[in-house]
């Protein structure tokens, strides 16, 4: 099966645009084809209101274009201007010269006169339609003046010749004598007026203008116009056809200003379109400036720094520096009250993502509800909100869960499951697993929005406060089972839970009570648990103080590493510390005849990490390291703490120790160099 990629087609607008634009030439070359068919058609007053008209609109679009180079100071605004005037003024001294107006027969500048001013009209549009960098285009703004005084100077000079039938534009047949050169000025004209069209064509591209699309249009029909006027003999219908087409050229740029106009209610920005690139850019930053003094003004207004009239004083400024209508700053005046109030909005959410954050991380109850009623205090002003808690079935109200502190507790039942108003009052149940657990109560109510909020707030307070009961129930549970420093560690990332471990280098501690079957033999089993909890309860706590990690309980023994699961560059000077404190603090409360601990300690790389099943594990470390430091634990004697060679090494000199020599241990093959440790700095002395 086979596929065809159907080309892209041009655009069904611009095949209309260029269709209607190539009609007035094929109507031109029709009639200069059928010379039967150009017709003569010769009257003055048809001649003198359609041109008179096309001078008027070329007129007020020169007056509206120099008005908007001089406010923004655009090179290419002015020379637009310049050339609109050009044609503007020549039309209008051909349409004064038309037989029966002021003269009574035709006369050269009545012939020449539309010829000029439109090919200076197309000289100052080229010159315009030109990239000019900044030093040519600031030259060209100096010039300006002088510009237009000397195309003011040519226009009097020209009319009072023409007009006053004075020589040598008196005579009717000038522009016949002068045939050639006026093609070779319509030609170059021609040339002028698609250079612009191309030009303006690639800007149009860039900013997708109306304005601009009529100066393009506009150009193409006068080249079209400019070469009915070097062909078309006079009084025929291909003569009328330029004056048809130049009426409808200018009348085009004047129809989309006036479309403009109605759409903005204002000529300001009607041909912002046509600026340069640095105005473009100049008057961005002018109205970012100025949106950024509107923004500031606004949380001035927030802040109580300015008043509302002193607010609309601004407003008022930037209509007035910016030309706006009255409809337009009323908009500006809306839009500067919406940013306000999507601004407190905005400030709202970001209250109530603030307290979804902290619901959603390790964070005690308390804290939580006090962080939320501070972060309300600070965002939802113009409302007063409490927080009520169920306690033994009845409602308590904090005074710190509140933002105004002199709010005397409201009389408001057991929430259920749904919100509550009454009394200009809000309740919003607060619940945990769907089961009531306080409240929420705000005052006033306010708006639909505010409600919706308040809602949206009451839940993540519910999410916030069921994660840190659970929280603190799993914390708790973890922490009665297993090392704080391993609860801590899954309650952060529960895949450290997988199977798996890593080596690492790791101090093994193993301490066990000498004599403890023989004391069992003599004790009830209440007894012996209450010996060995009251032992644990302080070898754990000589541990834990250390930073190590107890990993279990095996009858009268325990396990503990140091340097796992937190690493540690000293572990084993806290594992000798931790080692004497728990002696010492055993042979604080032993009995007499009771058992003691013996302890074992050595230093090296081990396998650590879950070890079990899918269904069970258990945190362990596995290796030689290990199983040295439980051999020498059996070597020692009863409140001794021994050491292997490789922990010795790691100790300060300041260490007490006495040489055990070589030990025999079980399973191994070589002996084991073994040390006592009699003291450490830090740590009490056996």
């Amino acid at each position: 099966m086979s596929t065809t990629t159907r080309p892209r087609g041009v655009p069904a607008r611009l095949v209309v645009w260029t269709f209607h634009l190539a009609l007035p030439l094929a109507g031109l070359w029709l009639l200069l084809a059928v010379p039967g068919a150009d017709l003569r058609l010769e009257h003055h007053p048809t001649h003198f209101w359609l041109v008179a008209l096309a001078a008027a609109v070329t007129t007020a679009l020169a007056v509206l274009v120099e008005r908007a180079a001089r406010r923004h100071d655009d090179a290419r605004l002015l020379l637009v201007g310049i050339g609109f005037l050009a044609a503007a003024l020549f039309l209008g001294l051909h349409a004064l010269a038309t037989p029966g107006v002021l003269l009574d027969g035709r006369n050269g500048g009545f012939a020449l006169a539309t010829p000029v001013g439109l090919a200076l009209g197309a000289l100052f549009t080229a010159a315009a339609a030109l990239d000019l960098p900044p030093a040519r285009a600031a030259a060209v703004l100096r010039a300006g003046p002088w510009l237009r005084r000397g195309l003011l100077a040519l226009v009097a000079a020209w009319g009072v010749v023409s007009l006053a039938g004075l020589p040598p534009l008196a005579d009717p047949d000038l522009a016949e004598r002068l045939s050639g050169p006026l093609v070779v000025v319509a030609v170059v004209a021609v040339v002028l007026y698609v250079v612009v069209a191309v030009r303006f064509l690639a800007l149009y591209r860039r900013r997708r203008s109306v304005m601009l699309l009529s100066i393009l249009t506009a150009n193409v029909l006068l080249a079209e116009a400019m070469i009915a006027v070097a062909l078309g003999p006079s009084w025929h219908l291909s003569w009328w056809l330029w004056h048809v087409l130049m009426t409808l050229a200018f009348g085009y740029i004047g129809y989309s200003a006036y479309v403009g106009y109605q759409a903005e209610g204002a000529t300001a920005g009607l041909f912002d379109g046509v600026r340069t690139e640095e105005t473009v850019q100049a008057v961005r930053a002018e109205y970012g400036a100025a949106l950024e003094a509107l923004v500031s003004a606004v949380r001035r207004q927030e802040a109580g720094e300015i008043s509302a009239d002193e607010m609309a004083l601004m407003t008022a400024g930037l209509a007035d520096r910016f030309g706006l209508t009255e409809g337009q700053t009323a908009v500006l005046g809306r839009a500067a009250a919406a940013l306000r109030g999507e601004r407190e909005q905005i400030g709202r959410l970001g209250v109530l993502v603030a307290i979804g954050r902290a619901s959603r991380v390790r964070v005690a109850e308390d804290d939580l509800l006090r962080g939320a009623v501070a972060r309300m205090a600070a965002g939802l002003g113009g409302h007063d909100l409490r927080i009520g808690l169920l306690r033994d079935g009845a409602l308590v109200y904090p005074v710190e869960l509140c933002t105004d502190p002199s709010w005397a507790a409201p009389d408001v039942p057991v929430p259920g499951l749904e919100p509550v108003e009454r009394d200009g009052l809000l309740a919003h149940p607060l619940t945990v697993k769907d089961v009531p657990a306080g409240v929420l109560l705000v005052r006033p109510p306010g708006s639909e929005r505010d409600r919706a909020l308040f809602a949206s707030l009451a839940g993540q307070l519910s999410m916030g406060l069921e994660n840190a009961r659970l929280y603190h129930q799993i914390d708790g549970l973890f922490r009665q089972y297993m090392s704080p420093d391993v609860a801590t560690a899954l309650l952060a990332d529960p895949a450290q839970a997988a199977l798996g471990g890593a080596v690492v280098e790791v101090t093994a501690v193993f301490a066990d009570l000498r004599g403890f079957t023989t004391f069992s033999e003599a004790a009830t089993p209440e007894q012996i648990v209450a010996l060995l909890n009251r032992y644990f309860e302080v070898a754990t706590a000589a541990v834990l103080a250390e930073g190590g990690t107890v990993v279990q309980f095996v009858g009268d023994a325990l396990m503990a590493l140091f340097g796992a699961p937190v690493r540690q560059s000293d572990h084993a000077v806290r594992a000798a510390r931790a080692a004497l404190a728990m002696q010492a603090g055993v042979s604080a409360i032993a009995e007499d005849g009771a058992p003691t601990f013996r302890v074992g300690i050595n230093t090296g790389p081990a396998l650590v990490g879950n070890i079990g099943s899918t269904a069970l594990r258990n945190f362990n470390a596995m290796g030689d390291a290990v199983n040295v430091a439980a051999r020498l634990e059996t070597a020692a004697e009863p409140g001794q703490v021994v050491l292997g060679a490789a922990t010795v090494a790691l100790l300060p000199d300041d260490a007490v120790l006495q040489a055990l020599g070589s030990l025999t241990v079980k399973g191994r093959r070589e002996p084991v160099v073994a040390y006592r440790l009699c003291a450490l700095w830090g740590a009490p002395p056996l």
